[in-house]
């Protein structure tokens, strides 16, 4: 499904503002669906995509550490923060930052909303909107800048192309409370069990070859927690070169979710994601 509402504050360029424009309606079948174009010849390198969710506490310091992180790297990139269902001031404070940081030469920030509160519609549209190269999928909580520039590395050198950091692969430190590191390894645990998932880890930090990836993210079927792990598991059923890396896990705040209340939702969604593999396909 398309996105609730188009960025906000793009910049001051009106012809920018107007080419989005343009970009947006052809973007958009009649049905609504999205269609990912060709990259323009503006286009970034890189496309990192954040779902935020309640967010007003850290998402301005977040982001501003992030971009001054990623200065000395040079990089050609943007930042689309894909809001879904926040009821507190983080889609005020995502407009104020896409209209701060407008220049689409100089990390320009963008946002999106869903409108209502689904994590995994928030990724999907956002990698469907993405225009570089490669894209980054990050959390607010995480924009991991080492993570960023080792995954860069591997897949502008095609030893990959999907780059997962792991919490859960040899070398990591997860430095989360011991009982969300539990419910991790139960979780990959499951997945192994259901699909035969052969990594160690699926939510999280992930890198790609956007031409590699988009067939699968517009295939993946379950939405909210676990589109994360549907992504992963078609593209490694699909034959994408995928590699593991290991990361170092310290939240910045506490999950916006309480972990025993997502467990239900959780249970169905693997429920609906096994049918979507292993039936559907």
């Amino acid at each position: 499904q398309p996105c609730a509402n188009s960025p906000q504050h793009l910049g001051e360029n009106a012809h920018f503002l107007r080419l989005l424009a343009r970009r947006a309606k052809a973007a958009r079948q009649l049905d609504g669906s999205v269609v990912v174009r060709p990259q323009m010849a503006d286009a970034p390198r890189i496309t990192i995509v954040i779902p935020i969710y309640n967010e007003e506490a850290i998402l301005h310091a977040a982001v501003v550490d992030l971009r001054e992180r990623l200065k000395p790297l040079g990089w050609n990139y943007e930042i689309i923060l894909a809001e879904n269902g926040s009821k507190d001031r983080t889609v005020q404070i995502g407009e104020e930052l896409a209209a701060k940081y407008g220049d689409s030469a100089d990390g320009q920030v963008k946002i999106i909303s869903m409108g209502e509160p689904n994590y995994g519609r928030a990724m999907k549209e956002g990698i469907l909107l993405a225009r570089g190269e490669f894209v980054i999928c990050d959390e607010i909580d995480l924009c991991d800048a080492d993570f960023h520039k080792a995954a860069i590395e591997i897949l502008a050198s095609n030893q990959a192309d999907l780059v997962i950091g792991s919490k859960l692969a040899a070398g990591a430190e997860d430095e989360r409370p011991l009982l969300r590191h539990v419910a991790s390894i139960a979780y990959s645990g499951m997945l192994r069990a259901a699909l035969g998932f052969r990594g160690t880890d699926t939510h999280g930090l992930k890198a790609f070859r956007r031409a590699a990836l988009l067939d699968v993210a517009r295939a993946c079927l379950v939405e909210k927690d676990v589109f994360a792990s549907e992504f992963v598991i078609r593209a490694d059923r699909g034959g994408v070169k995928i590699k593991e890396i290991p990361v170092r896990v310290m939240e910045k705040r506490p999950p916006s979710i309480n972990l025993f209340k997502r467990v239900p939702n959780v249970l169905k969604s693997m429920a609906k994601l096994t049918w979507a593999i292993r039936i559907h396909g």
